[in-house]
């Protein structure tokens, strides 16, 4: 049974993420792909000022706040309503 639950909250998150990425237009989720991989996991070196501060502007239209509170719920086994 707890197999099944997590397969559950898994699902649930790739929904939500789906549609918090849907809050971007394509062109923005285009850059914003490019940005994370230009970046390597290392913004502060591998990206100037200003394409970490357009990173930054991206993700906070994925309204990151919404997310973690809709996944935690997801983990938990509570549903949120989508954005």
């Amino acid at each position: 049974m707890i197999f099944w639950l997590r397969v559950l909250a898994i699902a649930k998150v790739a929904l939500l993420a789906k549609d918090h990425v849907k809050l971007l237009d394509s062109s923005e989720r285009v850059r914003l792909a490019k940005l994370v991989g230009q970046s390597k996991g290392r913004p502060k070196a591998n990206l100037t000022a200003t394409e970490r501060d357009e990173l930054l502007g991206l993700v906070r239209q994925l309204e990151p706040k919404a997310f973690a509170q809709g996944a935690w719920g997801a983990a938990r086994g509570r549903v949120r309503s989508r954005p």
